[in-house]
């Protein structure tokens, strides 16, 4: 029983410490809800997204690579910054947050999707096969503004950005090389127009205008310290 007891003051304690985390388990369980009834509802799109320069790109299969390490190359920043950087975390948390909410809302009120994919059986070749496997567990809907590119910047601009990670010159330098490959491979593995890369291009430059430049997060935290100020002035009066 005291081991129970334990493993629970243990848990309670690390929670307790994180509690930052906990919006953000909130908010990726409305995430995922909100994508998965778009995916399952917007199977067709409304409106397709092809520019000219689309069929230029070509299609190069070993650009899986970058495009998968997409996943764990946000999750461990988030992680890291949680357990290391509260104010750092609380930045990218809102940078993130606010461009996937955006996203979702897009995709709601403007139902996309595209028509770049080539036609794959999933025998062609190594990398060929795990994005033939790709596309069938991911529909070409709901794509605008890319959130893998919109992301991967959100992440490279929070570690370029990082006093935490400041001496770590090489850590840094591979961040800014893999998020560039990430957003080329979203087009060269056709999951996405360039309409889309640019566009969460331009959404992550207005919000780190917001973030960073402006430093919305300080300026929302000093304007609920003086409302909390002044109820406790006029309470004592």
């Amino acid at each position: 029983m005291k081991f129970f007891v334990s493993i629970y003051n243990k848990l309670n304690n690390f929670v307790h410490r994180h509690k930052e985390g906990v919006p953000f388990l909130v908010y990726t369980v409305f995430y995922l809800t909100w994508f998965t009834i778009l995916e399952s509802h917007i199977t067709f799109p409304e409106y397709v997204i092809h520019l000219s320069i689309d069929d230029k790109i070509p299609f190069v299969p070993a650009f899986i690579i970058p495009y998968e390490l997409w996943f764990p190359y946000v999750l461990i920043t988030v992680l890291y910054l949680l357990f290391t950087a509260k104010d750092e975390y609380a930045r990218l948390f809102a940078f993130l947050t606010t461009g996937m909410t955006i996203f979702l809302i897009v995709s709601t009120i403007w139902p996309n999707g595209q028509n770049l994919r080539p036609i794959l059986i999933g025998n062609e070749g190594f990398f060929q096969g795990i994005i033939a496997h790709l596309y069938r567990t991911d529909t070409p809907t709901n794509i605008c503004p890319s959130i893998h590119v919109y992301n991967s910047l959100g992440v490279e601009f929070a570690i370029a950005r990082s006093e935490k990670l400041k001496k770590f010159k090489m850590l840094k330098t591979s961040s800014l090389v893999l998020c560039i490959l990430i957003i080329l491979s979203t087009m060269l593995i056709k999951q996405h127009s360039v309409f889309d890369v640019v566009t969460a291009i331009t959404l992550s430059v207005i919000m780190y205008y917001l973030i960073y430049y402006l430093d919305v997060i300080r300026l929302m935290k000093e304007a609920k310290e003086k409302r909390q100020a002044k109820k406790e002035l006029i309470r004592k009066r």
